[in-house]
């Protein structure tokens, strides 16, 4: 019996896929952000009734990033899962831990703790259940743009893996919405009356023993809705063929883009991984230095301390509301975001990176400046955060993985995305936990505000040194194949 394929590919069918895939991005952007809005309450909660002799500031930026060192091990795990189940059967597992991590965050006294009562042992419970979603963030992070450059066609990768990064901050913004209404809810609790540590004050008292579980255990409705559609959709044409499974690939090739082109497309993947499975190194170290160096730049310069503490940043600088700030934040990042998906493919990688550097930098240096001389109005560091924050969305956030799902050759694609989204979260650790102890520093009669400026300028100046990295180190990707990177960088290799 003759197999029969789709003549004409299907828009409508590739866009399906992608939007499951994304929820992937939605649920990394979710769970890395739901920090912001529990950070304060969360530590009310264990600085009550005097444990506050303990749960210093430097503990609860540690617990706050904790989270990202389950992300170095998904990510490390990643490349091992992609490759022997699948990119599909990976993200199930990713959503899995999404789920069993919001419930274990919501309630981590179950079975052996008391609840209610804030101890170390507690903490620690708490603290495990954080991690254990952080690998399903790591594995999310690596894999989600893998499996979408993989069934997305060269002329629309660019934007299709941009897609991605737009449901990352839209998981964030959704998750300020959530957080600011769980918040609300309850009469007119406010972040501010939360970290007064009122615990007999009525409704700020329920925010500490309540508040910050429902952020928690909001996280549990999208990623048992991720779970349920990701077995919906097919396996990648890439891993097929590594499977052997031609006939499987073929067909969701032919779905994508109709049987004549989808032939193509199998014969350019068979003749990259037939030949054999490589060594990492096998087409040099150039290209594993470009993709983990991406990841490292996209974390120092200093986007997560704005990400996971803009509450906390813009209270600081005396802003009235600081949770709606955040949200506006939040609104302008989609908008940027947009724009990146939207001129990815016209404009290319490097142009958005180093014109995104560029601007980053400038916003960096406005709040560092706003931050250390007295007398300007607190708008001045909110639009430097702004725009520094914008910048980062229609750039590094969204072309960095771009780069990074369509940089490496099919046959060492899995390990080499594994360790450089490894890079990626080990930096985002470093970077989140050390920014609550560094943006407080003082220094004789400048007091906080140094520390207010040294950490703004140090990101300014990784952006300019990220910006020079780009223009002089990392290739163009735009409009070419994930076989051509097989013929780029073996040409490299020879050199």
């Amino acid at each position: 019996m003759t197999t029969q394929y789709r003549q004409t590919g299907s828009a409508g069918y590739l866009l399906s896929i992608v939007l499951v895939a994304v929820l992937g991005g939605l649920l990394f952007g979710y769970d890395t952000a739901v920090v912001n809005g529990a950070g304060p309450s969360f530590k009310a909660f264990f600085q009550a009734e005097g444990a506050n002799l303990w749960y210093s500031e430097l503990l609860h930026g540690n617990v706050m990033a904790s989270a990202l060192l389950g992300c170095v091990a998904g990510a490390l795990l990643s490349g091992l899962l992609a490759s022997r189940i699948g990119r599909k059967r990976s993200l199930f597992v990713a959503a899995i831990l999404f789920f069993l991590s919001a419930l274990g965050s919501y309630y981590p006294e179950f079975l052996f703790f008391e609840k209610g009562v804030p101890t170390s042992g507690l903490l620690w419970a708490f603290v495990g259940y954080r991690v254990l979603g952080g690998v399903g963030v790591g594995l999310a992070s690596a894999i989600c743009p893998m499996y979408i450059a993989e069934i997305a066609p060269a002329s629309r990768r660019g934007a299709l893996v941009s897609w991605n990064q737009f449901a990352i901050i839209f998981g964030q913004l959704v998750v300020f919405f959530v957080s600011a209404l769980i918040m609300r809810s309850h009469a007119d609790v406010l972040f501010d009356e939360v970290t007064k540590l009122v615990s007999n004050a009525g409704d700020a008292s329920w925010a500490i023993t309540k508040g910050w579980r429902y952020m928690f255990v909001s996280e549990c409705f999208p990623a048992a809705l991720f779970a349920l559609l990701i077995l919906l959709v097919p396996e990648t044409p890439r891993y097929l063929v590594l499977s052997g499974k031609d006939d499987e690939a073929l067909r969701v090739l032919s779905n994508i883009n109709g049987e004549q082109r989808g032939r193509e497309i199998l014969a350019h993947i068979q003749a990259t991984v037939t030949e054999k499975r490589e060594r990492l190194l096998a087409y040099g170290f150039l290209v594993i230095f470009i993709g983990c160096m991406l990841s490292v730049f996209q974390q120092v310069i200093g986007i997560n301390a704005v990400l996971y503490y803009s509450t906390d940043i813009f209270r600081s600088v005396g802003m009235d509301n600081p949770m709606l700030t955040t949200v506006i934040m939040g609104v302008v990042n989609i908008l940027f975001t947009l724009l990146a998906i939207f001129t990815v493919e016209r404009l290319g990688r490097k142009k958005l990176l180093i014109s995104g550097s560029c601007l980053m930098a400038l916003g960096a240096f406005c709040v560092a400046f706003g931050q250390s001389v007295s007398g300007l109005p607190p708008q001045v560091t909110v639009a430097g955060i702004m725009v520094y924050s914008a910048a980062f969305m229609f750039s590094w956030g969204p072309v960095c993985w771009v780069y990074i799902s369509e940089l490496f050759p099919n046959t060492i694609r899995s390990q080499a995305t594994a360790i450089a989204v490894a890079f990626q979260w080990i930096f985002n650790y470093i970077v989140s936990s050390t920014f609550p102890a560094m943006f407080g520093m003082s220094l004789g009669s400048m007091g906080t505000s140094f520390g207010h400026f040294f950490s703004y300028a140090l990101y300014g100046g990784f952006c300019v040194i990220a910006a020079l990295f780009v223009w002089k180190i990392v290739p163009e990707t735009k409009g070419k194949t994930l076989e051509d990177m097989t013929a780029l960088w073996k040409g490299h290799a020879k050199k």
